[in-house]
C-alpha cells in the first residue's frame, strides 16, 4: 500500500515538473518572438550607459513579458481545440499522454495570473517608471525613479480599490457582498479583470466590423495588384515628376540659411518620395504569378473567411434560440476530454475554427489601429517611443483576453474549462481570468 503511494506521489511529481519544463519551453518561444518584433518597431536610441537607457531597457522587458502573455492567451484556445481533437482520437496512444487537461488548466491559470500581473502591475510600473524624475528635493537616479513609480502605483491602486469599493456598494447593500471587496485576490481582482475583459469585448465587437472591411485594403497595399486594377508606370512617373520638383526647389534654395528649416523638411519630404519609388520599382520587378495569381487568390480567402465567420454567427444565434440545452445553465459538458467537446465534423471543423479564430484577432487588431482615436498608437519601423509601446502591448493583452469571450460568443469554441472533473474547486478559483469568461 505505501508502495503505491510512493509511485502515484512520483507520478505527480514528474507530471508537475514535464508540465513546468512545457510551460516554460513555451513562454521562452514566445518571449524571444516578442522581443523581436518589439525590437524591430522601437525608436533607436544611443548606446550610452545613462540612466534614461537603463529605465528605457526594463521598461522593454516589461513590454515584452507582457506581448508573450498576450501571444499565449491568442494561443491557448487553438492550442486547447487541437489538444482536445488528439485526445479524442487517439485515446489510449502512451506518447501523447503528456498532453493531457491537467496541463491544459495549468496553462490557462499561468496566463490568467500573468496577464492580471502585467495588466495591473508591470505595465503601470513601466510607464511610471519610464515618466518618472523622482520627488522634488531627492537626489536624482534609479532609486529615486523606484520610489517615485512605487508611490504612484499605490495611490493608483487605492483609487481603483475606492472607485469598485464604492461601485459595488452602490449597486448592492448587501454586508455580505461588500465585505467580500475585503478579499483581494478571491473577488476584487477576479472582479476587475471581468470587467476589464468585458470591456476588450466590447471593444472586439467595435473593431472587427472594422477590421474586416479594413482587411482588404490592407493586403492590396502589401500585395502587387493585376495590371487591369493598377498601373504602376504611371505612379512611377508621378512619383518622379514629385522627385524632380523637390530637387529643383532645393538646387534655388541652396545654402541659405534663412531657409535651413525649410530645407530640413524637403530633405525629409525628398527621401520619403525616394523610399515610395523604390518600393514601386520593387512590386513592378513582381513576377507574373503573384501579380495575376496571388492578388486574386488572398482576396478569396478574405471573402471566404468573412463569409465563414458571418455564417457562425448566424448558426450559433439560430442554435441559441432554438435549443435551450445550449445555454450556460442547460449545458452538462464536463472537462476538456469529454466527447460533447468535440465538434460535429471533427478535425476539419476544428481546423476551420482555429483559422477564423486567427482571422478575427488579426482583424480586430487591424480595426483597432483602423480607428480615428487609437490612430497615435500605430507602430512605425524604428521609430516608435517606449510609451508607444506600453500603449499597444496594454490593448493587445486586452483584445487578447477578451478573444475567448468572443469565440464563445460566436460560437467557435465548444470546450468547456471551467467544469473540469480533475478539479472540484474550479468553479472557485476558475473566475480569476480566462476560465471564468469561457
Amino acid at each position: 500500500m505505501e508502495e503505491d503511494d510512493v509511485t502515484i506521489r512520483e507520478q505527480n511529481f514528474h507530471s508537475q515538473v514535464r508540465e513546468y519544463i512545457i510551460c516554460f519551453l513555451l513562454f521562452a518561444v514566445l518571449y524571444i518572438v516578442s522581443y523581436c518584433i518589439i525590437t524591430r518597431y522601437k525608436k533607436k536610441s544611443d548606446d550610452h550607459e545613462d540612466e534614461d537607457a537603463v529605465v528605457n531597457r526594463i521598461s522593454l522587458y516589461l513590454c515584452t513579458f507582457t506581448l508573450a502573455v498576450s501571444g499565449g492567451a491568442v494561443l491557448l484556445l487553438p492550442f486547447s481545440i487541437v489538444s482536445n481533437e488528439i485526445l479524442l482520437s487517439l485515446p489510449k496512444n502512451y506518447y501523447i499522454q503528456w498532453l493531457n487537461g491537467s496541463l491544459i488548466h495549468g496553462l490557462w491559470n499561468l496566463v490568467s495570473l500573468f496577464s492580471n500581473l502585467c495588466l495591473f502591475v508591470l505595465m503601470p510600473f513601466a510607464y511610471f517608471f519610464l515618466e518618472s524624475e523622482g520627488f522634488a528635493g531627492s537626489k536624482k537616479g534609479i532609486k529615486a525613479r523606484v520610489l517615485e513609480t512605487f508611490v504612484m502605483l499605490f495611490l493608483l491602486g487605492l483609487l481603483i480599490l475606492g472607485i469598485v469599493w464604492v461601485a459595488s456598494a452602490l449597486i448592492d447593500n448587501d454586508a455580505a457582498s461588500m465585505e467580500s471587496l475585503y478579499d483581494l485576490w478571491e473577488f476584487y481582482l477576479p472582479y476587475l479583470y471581468s470587467c476589464i475583459s468585458l470591456m476588450g469585448g466590447l471593444l472586439l465587437l467595435m473593431c472587427t466590423p472594422v477590421g474586416l472591411s479594413r482587411m482588404f485594403t490592407v493586403m492590396g497595399q502589401l500585395l502587387v495588384k493585376p495590371t487591369i486594377l493598377e498601373d504602376l508606370d504611371e505612379q512611377i512617373y508621378c512619383i518622379q515628376l514629385q522627385e524632380e520638383a523637390l530637387e529643383r526647389r532645393l538646387n534655388g534654395i541652396g545654402s541659405n540659411s534663412h531657409y535651413h528649416g525649410n530645407c530640413q523638411h524637403l530633405y525629409k519630404e525628398l527621401d520619403n518620395i525616394r523610399n515610395q519609388r523604390s518600393k514601386l520599382e520593387r512590386r513592378k520587378k513582381a513576377s507574373g504569378w503573384e501579380k495575376n495569381l496571388l492578388y486574386p487568390i488572398v482576396m478569396l480567402i478574405l471573402l471566404a473567411g468573412t463569409a465563414l465567420s458571418v455564417m457562425f454567427v448566424a448558426l450559433n444565434i439560430v442554435y441559441l434560440l432554438l435549443d435551450e440545452t445550449a445555454l450556460p445553465k442547460g449545458s452538462t459538458d464536463k472537462g476538456i476530454r469529454s466527447a460533447s467537446a468535440s465538434t460535429s465534423f471533427g478535425v476539419v471543423q476544428a481546423i476551420v475554427e482555429i483559422l477564423l479564430m486567427f482571422y478575427l484577432m488579426v482583424s480586430s487588431v487591424v480595426g483597432f489601429y483602423s480607428l480615428r482615436v487609437f490612430q497615435g498608437l500605430t507602430p512605425r519601423k524604428d521609430d516608435t517611443t517606449m510609451t508607444t509601446i506600453i500603449g499597444c502591448c496594454v490593448s493587445i493583452l486586452v483584445l487578447s483576453s477578451a478573444l475567448p469571450v468572443m469565440s464563445r460568443t460566436l460560437g467557435l469554441d465548444k470546450l468547456n474549462l471551467s467544469n473540469s472533473p480533475t478539479d472540484p474547486e474550479s468553479g472557485k478559483h476558475s473566475a480569476n481570468g480566462h476560465q471564468k469568461t469561457l
